[in-house]
């Protein structure tokens, strides 16, 4: 059997081929992202990150929070409830229980697809500052992955070293980013956070020769390194819309890569403005296999979020009022104290080539007069559980760190 092959160090990304074996026919497709809770947060938060001075190199798991965001809905009442609820629903969702399912059937597929087609860390954390005890039930803290945390008695600057080094061990020791906003860990105040780190395992190789450099053209011109492949990929390209649509599956099509590439180098806010689900629906639905020869820059991503802002405007607000918050699922003494002091997420990706070569050969592709997919200027990142469908990445490369060069977006 083929060894697997290390693709990098990625909180969302690879690129691999058709299986091997006898038979070349692609996999059947994931489930639509129109009835997923994982999609309709995702897709909707990333626009309200990306909207005003965006970060570069935005990065998050939309998996990840809206199960945690689930949680904290079951120990909530009222209009709290309401707003969790609504955050999370997709417009074809009526019930409830269609997104604990979802979200909840989702994370078991992550577990299940985990040490295969790629190594996961992934955690979830509820911390607490002088809280009254949670009575988190324990059916929700077990399907949802959130962990009970405290954060002792310290001022702000040890609350922050606790949720930094919480962040590090969940990313496996990798040093992320400090959150920079003000975090209000007063007491019965709750800090929602997740960490993510995703190590993709290439089935095929790309091909990458560190002396050749070019220019990915990003908000800063750098010179990187980019790796190479032609294979048969999921393509479609959208004319009207002038961006290119490429899906490529893990190893064992456990796990796709989504990347969405504009025809010309430009900044993202064009193509971020027509994320909908019904518009990325109908790109997945339309991508064929073809031939597809693709040149991506070897790059490493990181990204630390506080998204209080960015929920309060897609209309979380109750949950971080103290006196309006209600989450008395969880304690019998929480009305007028329990409530939202924060929600932190660490996300890391690297986009990177391996030389192993396996011993036994895939079965060959037939290459043909191949579309080229060059992502020398930015792009936006999906990953997609394919059993489940759900959202587990999205983020985006518009900055390749790298020698400096001149002009810039």
């Amino acid at each position: 059997m083929l060894p697997r092959i290390p693709l990098g160090l990625l909180v969302a990304v690879p690129v691999l081929l058709v299986q091997g074996g006898t038979d070349s026919s692609p996999p059947p497709r994931p489930p639509s992202p129109l009835g997923d809770p994982s999609w309709a947060l995702g897709l909707r938060l990333y626009r309200a990150l990306r909207s005003n001075s965006p970060a570069p190199n935005t990065l998050f798991s939309p998996l990840l929070l809206a199960s945690s965001l689930q949680a904290l809905g079951e120990g909530s009442a009222g209009s709290t409830a309401g707003q969790v609820r609504d955050l999370l629903k997709p417009p074809n969702q009526t019930r409830a229980l269609q997104v604990w399912e979802s979200l909840s059937g989702a994370l078991k597929s992550l577990t299940g697809a985990n040490g295969t087609s790629f190594h996961a860390h992934a955690s979830s954390a509820l911390f607490s500052k002088q809280a009254p005890a949670l009575s988190f039930a324990k059916e929700t803290s077990t399907k949802f992955r959130l962990q009970q945390q405290t954060l002792g008695k310290g001022d702000s600057a040890a609350d922050h070293k606790r949720l930094h080094d919480w962040a590090k061990a969940g990313l496996g020791g990798l040093d992320g980013a400090p959150v920079e906003a003000e975090i209000k860990a007063r007491a019965g105040a709750l800090i929602l956070a997740n960490v993510m780190r995703f190590k993709g395992l290439w089935e095929r190789e790309f091909g990458q020769d560190g002396t050749d450099r070019r220019t990915f053209l990003g908000t800063k011109y750098t010179k990187v390194v980019m790796m190479h492949r032609a294979g048969l990929y999921r393509h479609h390209e959208d004319i009207n819309n002038m961006v290119q649509v490429l899906e490529a599956p893990l190893w064992g099509g456990k796990t796709s890569l989504v990347l969405l590439l504009p025809f010309h180098v430009e900044k993202l806010a064009r193509l971020e403005k027509l994320l909908t689900l019904e518009l990325m629906s109908e790109w997945l639905e339309k991508a064929g296999v073809t031939s597809v020869a693709i040149s991506l820059p070897a790059a490493n991503i990181t990204s630390s979020l506080s998204l209080q802002k960015q929920l309060s405007a897609l209309g979380l607000t109750d949950a971080w009022d103290q006196k309006a918050a209600d989450f008395s699922g969880f304690s019998d003494q929480s009305k007028g104290k329990l409530h939202l002091g924060g929600a932190l997420h660490w996300a890391s990706l690297e986009l990177a080539a391996d030389a192993g070569k396996g011993e036994t050969e895939l079965e060959e592709e037939k290459v043909e007069k191949p579309k080229l997919f060059y992502a020398d200027h930015p792009f936006i990142i999906l990953v997609r559980d394919n059993a489940s469908g759900a959202l587990l990445l999205m983020g985006c490369l518009d900055h390749a760190e790298g020698e400096a060069v001149h002009d810039e977006l």
